[in-house]
């Protein structure tokens, strides 16, 4: 960096005080400023996607350029993402390779993941089985296992957030997005009702304090709809679908189900517990038969799961953040507070198990 860039650098108003690292000069070469924008759902901003060049390893990477003035107000939450991402290192999550601040943006710089979001690869296949479902969550369990063994939480676990590596057959899969992510030991309890709706744990909707199991539930519900291709919860109205997930109330429904092992229904089983003390932890789950892939079976269900998520997901709201406290709101108001606090203290009891 000049010298001259490097002082009007220093003079911008930093965002990163308490997250230091050495920045690098990146190269955006003028055949790859076609951007992606994706939403920031922690600032309710839109950052901008750019692939670029490293000058000194020609190193393709993404950066990630989020306009400050869409920050002002949440600067401790970007440096809340910041630190989560300095502190973490693991093969099946997308690492934050450097950071630069220039006076009206600030810019992450992320390993470049180019193989495109789960879902989407799923459907494109002409073959998927049991076996491979359990091939992919075994990595997200031992990547989240890692998170939870660093203290940090993801809280927003989804399969938008689950991405391959690259395009090939055998590509592994990567976590993304820390935005809603939180380090636990921090003093702050966590309590806050945030995430997308149908993936969030009950205690995070009944307001209660809650803990890094938020993120197994979510796990669950992810493996759910990946041996059947349609979400365990779900209704066009939001407080009925929070109702729905307040009662662990899912069903493993004929004849999608059929040709799912019972080991695999018994590891979503105990993955979507309603109580946070019994559900199953990340260092448990890849023990189970049905996820060491001793009984995953081998059937090829890709026309069904293909035909249930192309169905199921062009639904905006499974693609969604929300705002969970006011749907919250929405529902006590509705005289439905009590059914929070009942479906909480009740006994779990999962349809079918």
């Amino acid at each position: 960096m000049g010298e001259e860039r490097r002082r009007a650098v220093d003079r911008t108003p930093s965002l990163l005080k308490g997250v230091p690292g050495a920045l690098r000069v990146f190269a955006v070469p003028s055949a790859a400023r076609k951007c992606t924008h994706m939403q920031v759902h922690t600032h309710g901003a839109f950052s901008e996607v750019v692939m670029a060049r490293e000058r000194a390893t020609s190193k393709m990477v993404a950066i990630k350029c989020i306009p400050k003035k869409a920050l002002k107000g949440k600067e401790t939450s970007i440096e809340n993402e910041i630190a989560v991402l300095r502190k973490i290192k693991h093969e099946n999550i997308v690492a934050l390779e450097d950071i630069y601040e220039s006076h009206n943006h600030l810019y992450l710089i992320m390993q470049l993941v180019s193989g495109g979001e789960l879902f989407d690869r799923i459907v494109e296949k002409g073959f998927y089985t049991e076996m491979d479902a359990s091939r992919l969550i075994r990595q997200v369990l031992d990547a989240v296992n890692y998170l939870h063994s660093m203290g940090i939480v993801h809280r927003d676990l989804k399969p938008e957030n689950l991405l391959y590596f690259n395009p090939l057959d055998d590509s592994k899969i990567m976590i993304s997005d820390f935005g809603l992510s939180k380090m636990e030991g921090t003093g702050d309890v966590m309590a806050t009702a945030c995430g997308t709706p149908g993936y969030v744990a009950p205690e995070v909707l009944a307001q209660k304090p809650y803990s890094k199991a938020v993120d197994c539930w979510s796990i669950g519900v992810i493996a759910y709809i990946l041996l059947c291709g349609y979400p365990p919860f779900y209704d066009e109205n939001d407080s009925k679908l929070f109702e729905q997930i307040l009662k662990a109330d899912y069903e493993f429904d004929a004849p999608y189900w059929d040709d799912i092992s019972d080991s695999a229904k018994d590891f979503i089983s105990n993955l979507m517990e309603k109580d946070p003390e019994k559900r199953f932890t990340c260092d448990q789950s890849p023990s189970t038969p049905g996820i060491a892939g001793d009984t995953a079976l081998c059937k090829n269900i890709h026309e069904s799961v293909s035909r249930q998520m192309r169905k199921n997901f062009a639904k905006s709201k499974w693609r969604q953040a929300f705002n969970a406290t006011a749907v919250i709101r929405h529902m006590r108001r509705l005289q439905l507070g009590s059914s929070f606090n009942s479906s909480m203290d009740a006994g779990h009891a999962p349809a079918g198990f």
